[in-house]
């Protein structure tokens, strides 16, 4: 090597160095003053809601003289037209009617010389009869099956007891597993000499099972064994209306917090907290009827919570009216509005699975109509009436 070109060679060979690391330190500080930040994600947008049915199934149960059985009925999802009811069940004292959780059979009130439920399997548009039970008591007015389908608790409004019978893998009911003799009164010598069990609701949340009772001004609570099909008191035994007043029906806020029941004498909505124990706490009570309306011959029949839990809805006879109302998040109620001209004596209605329309039952009238259920939970009359003699109770399927 020539070595006077080495001091050039190392000379040479520094700057290049310098260049290179000056390079990286300006690729650096370029790295740490760009904008790092990620595009924020977009919003998710909310679902929208999910367009109505088609067509709604509902079963219509019915009671009386002229009673026919059991009815079928299709409800445009469109135009609230009900189709002409057709006999699913040639029935007896059909007064009232609960579907299995997966809607294959249907369980009714039925008339036998102690009271008695019958048990259908659905089939199309009719019902096969399966099996009848005694539901050890008389003149049983109002059943419940428990979320799973495996029991039937039925309760007996002459006798004033709460029964429970297990149901079989094929939907018929086994010998009744359970029952329970009411014990009290109240002061309306005429109505409440006795105990008059008038409804039965399972707790969404709790697994007990409540029965309003209109003799003694009771909601009775009891514990239930689904697998043993046993009923037993609950500590406390139960909730209290004002006396007098006859406890009717009831029915539970989705969350299973609060619990609202309908006098029937007393013409009031009832407003209770669900307590850890299961107990009732009296937190409101409203009438249901307007400022100034007639009382005589007037009494609540049925009540329902629209499944969102933002609306209630009680039926007032007599006036035949359904006052609705709105519920805030600590329970209490509010009136919203009074659907003045429902068919006459609007013993029972019922809400269909996703909150958009109510059908009443005029049982003096024989009629059944459709309400348009509206965001804000009030009712628009779609002026589509059918025929249906002595309709007492309306069952949507889920």
């Amino acid at each position: 090597m020539d070595w006077p070109l080495i001091p050039f060679l190392i000379s040479n060979h520094m700057n290049t160095t310098r260049l290179l690391l000056a390079a990286l330190a300006a690729a650096l500080v370029g790295c740490q003053t760009a904008d790092t930040t990620a595009p924020a994600p977009k919003a998710a947008a909310k679902a929208a809601p999910k367009p109505a049915p088609a067509q709604y199934v509902f079963y219509v149960g019915t009671s009386g003289a002229k009673a026919p059985g059991i009815l079928r009925c299709v409800l445009d999802g469109k135009t609230g037209k009900i189709s002409v009811p057709t006999v699913a069940a040639e029935a007896k004292s059909a007064s009232y009617v609960a579907l299995s959780p997966d809607a294959k059979f249907l369980y009714a009130t039925a008339e036998a010389a102690e009271g008695a439920v019958a048990a259908y399997a659905v089939e199309g548009d009719k019902l096969r009869l399966l099996n009848t039970e005694a539901s050890k008591g008389k003149g049983p007015t109002h059943l419940v099956v428990d979320a799973a389908g495996r029991n039937l608790v039925v309760v007996n409004y002459g006798s004033g007891s709460t029964t429970a019978l297990p149901i079989k893998a094929d939907g018929s009911f086994a010998p009744a597993s359970s029952s329970i003799q009411h014990v009290g009164s109240g002061p309306n010598a005429g109505r409440q000499a006795g105990p008059h069990a008038h409804g039965v609701y399972f707790h969404p949340k709790n697994g007990r099972a409540y029965v309003a009772d209109l003799g003694t001004d009771d909601i009775f609570i009891f514990r239930f064994d689904a697998e043993k099909g046993l009923l037993t008191p609950n500590k406390p035994k139960s909730g209290r209306v004002t006396a007098g007043e006859g406890p009717r029906h009831l029915a539970f806020h989705p969350s299973g917090k609060f619990a609202y029941v309908n006098t029937e004498m007393g013409l009031n909505v009832v407003a209770f907290s669900v307590a850890g124990n299961g107990g009732l706490n009296q937190i409101q009570s409203l009438p249901t009827l307007p400022v100034g309306a007639d009382k005589k011959g007037v009494s609540t029949a049925e009540i329902f919570v629209r499944p969102n839990g933002k609306t209630l809805y009680v039926s007032n006879r007599g006036h035949d009216s359904i006052a609705v109302y709105t519920i805030a998040q600590d329970g209490k109620l509010t009136l919203l509005q009074h659907m003045l001209g429902t068919p006459a004596t609007p013993r029972g209605f019922g809400l269909s699975a996703d909150g958009r329309w109510l059908v009443c039952a005029g049982q003096k009238s024989g009629t059944l109509n459709a309400y348009r259920i509206g965001q804000d939970g009030k009712l628009t009359d779609t002026k589509q009436s059918v025929e249906a003699a002595a309709a007492a109770a309306v069952v949507f399927v889920p």
